[in-house]
């Protein structure tokens, strides 16, 4: 089966495409009036799905492409919500990404509940999927939340879809007809605020709290979750976020987002934005592989400053409770996903561009800390990425997010797969998010069941009350969990120890390499 075949066949992954009801004929208890329509769900056993709304006014589309997302109108009409919509489109060359049946109409989201008749309000969580800003998408089987939602009834789950690669990120004012394009840069970030900003004034039809919003994601949707309160008005759609492997160091400069568009110019033979905009979207897909791991947000001094870090430290989230942590072994899950060969490739690479650059005495540190690593012959280079990505940042924005005078809880997931590559690598931790042990048997084992219990629970609660401490009651062993908050003198966090969650400070867990790596972090992306 080719590529094509395999999109086609994820197209009607869901059974079709949603259509609107025109002849009355709909299960009422199912439909949900909304600013934009009234849309109706479908029901398994206590589960109620709406997939496919949409949160925009009109698609990006045309002469829409690279524009800023149009709010939505009011409309009586009643529309099928039963389908999942297509995928955004990315990268092609991140193979997560093309394998989800993509189209530019990508501004939908999907809304799950259980079928109760409770009159109070629920806590909202809201998913924002990660994949390099490049990839991925709703349709992903591991972010279905009826598993989630059938254990944890008392919140509501949203999951929102958002411009990728160089249709959410790619800077295009410096061009000589751009003037009219300010926003393309960051236009993937101003998607998920405008998802929020539907999500705040139609979920209380959903039943749920558009006062008590937490907004949750890993990788780029971990690093969303941390941009999103240095965005102008966003603070106004949530109250806390969950972000898992990502943090504000996932940034370019407007420099690094220049040279990236005018090297994808280059390719396709475009001098202008109107030369982009005859471009089919299957085209720009296949010329954006050039860019792989380069197309993110702008640190672009308009909807994000300049020093995310900075923003942080000045207390630009102080008002925001935030639950941030990293996995052991990060960038082992590339080694396993690239294969050897190709991480040896990747390694390469990215050294040349980056690493290699570095002034003479940072280098040494860097050396000195590989030279430290055990392991196989790709450990060193996997646990210094590991630190640059992923765990040196996290911490940082624990931080910075303290400095500041905010709540920050952190935690350290450590519980590996039986895979000798793959360890405690990057996403290992979603399965146990999502309730879906039977990915995590496909990699040979599943985890215990009262651990995923627990830390789901802690979500659970931390999205309640913006504290993921449990008493013993709540506790599915029947013991208390008091997860400390993380501060500048103590730099206490949560290991999430399959066989023993337990609070300890950094120094005693090691996490980073305060001398020899943390300084990576002023770097974003190396």
């Amino acid at each position: 089966m080719d590529l094509q075949e395999i999109r086609d066949a994820l197209k009607g992954m869901y059974g079709g495409e949603n259509k609107p009801i025109t002849d009355g004929n709909y299960d009422q208890s199912l439909a949900i009036k909304c600013v934009n329509g009234t849309f109706v769900g479908s029901k398994k056993e206590n589960i109620i799905v709406y997939r496919g709304i949409p949160y925009v006014g009109k698609q990006p589309v045309g002469e829409l492409r690279w524009k800023a997302p149009v709010d939505v109108a009011p409309n009586d009409g009643v529309y099928e919500a039963y389908y999942n919509a297509k995928s955004a489109y990315g990268n092609g060359q991140l193979e997560t990404g093309s394998l989800y049946y993509m189209d530019e109409d990508c501004l939908y989201l999907n809304v799950f509940k259980s079928d109760d008749t409770s009159a109070q309000k629920k806590p909202v969580m809201v998913w924002i999927h990660g994949g390099a800003f490049e990839a991925g998408g709703t349709i992903d089987p591991m972010f279905d939340c009826c598993n989630f939602i059938k254990e944890n009834p008392d919140v509501i789950v949203v999951t929102i879809a958002y411009r990728l690669g160089t249709l959410g990120f790619l800077h295009l004012s410096h061009l000589a007809d751009g003037k009219d394009y300010p926003d393309s840069q960051n236009l993937g970030l101003l998607d998920q605020v405008k998802a929020l900003k539907w999500i705040h004034e139609n979920i209380a039809g959903f039943g749920g709290d558009p006062d008590n919003v937490t907004i949750f994601g890993e990788s780029a949707g971990a690093a969303s979750c941390t941009l999103l309160p240095l965005i102008k008005g966003s603070q106004a759609y949530f109250t806390r976020l969950i972000a898992e492997s990502g943090s504000v160091n996932q940034t370019r400069t407007p420099e690094e987002s220049i040279e990236c568009t005018n090297r994808l110019m280059e390719i396709l033979g475009c001098k202008t934005v109107s030369d982009l905009l005859k471009v089919d979207a299957e085209k720009l897909l296949e010329a954006s592989s050039v860019l792989f791991v380069k197309q993110t947000p702008e640190s672009d001094g308009i909807h994000l400053p300049t020093d995310p870090f900075e923003a942080y430290a000045n207390g630009a989230a102080k008002d925001i409770q935030i639950l941030v942590g990293c996995n052991k072994d990060e960038m082992d899950f590339f080694v396993y996903s690239f294969g050897l060969e190709g991480w040896d490739t990747f390694v390469a690479n990215r050294k040349a561009e980056k690493f290699d650059k570095l002034p003479a005495d940072e280098k040494a540190l860097l050396e000195s800390y590989m030279k430290d690593v055990k392991g196989d012959y790709y450990e060193p280079d996997s646990c210094l990425f590991s630190q640059s990505w992923f765990i040196a940042p996290v911490i940082r924005l624990s931080e910075e997010q303290a400095k500041g005078g905010g709540k920050c809880y952190t935690y350290y997931f450590t519980p590996e797969s039986p895979d000798p590559i793959m360890k405690c690598g990057h996403a290992i931790e979603l399965a146990v998010v999502f309730n879906h042990p039977e990915m995590t048997e496909d990699m040979g084992r599943a985890f215990d069941e009262t651990f995923c219990k627990t830390m789901r629970k802690m979500w659970v609660q931390f999205a309640k009350t913006g504290n993921p401490s449990l008493t013993a009651e709540m506790a599915p062993d029947g013991k208390a969990k008091e997860w400390p908050l993380y501060d500048q003198k103590d730099k206490r966090v949560m290991v999430l120890d399959e066989f023993d969650i337990h609070p300890a400070k950094e120094a005693d867990v090691k996490i980073v390499d305060w001398e020899r790596t943390y300084f990576l972090t002023k770097y974003r992306m190396l």
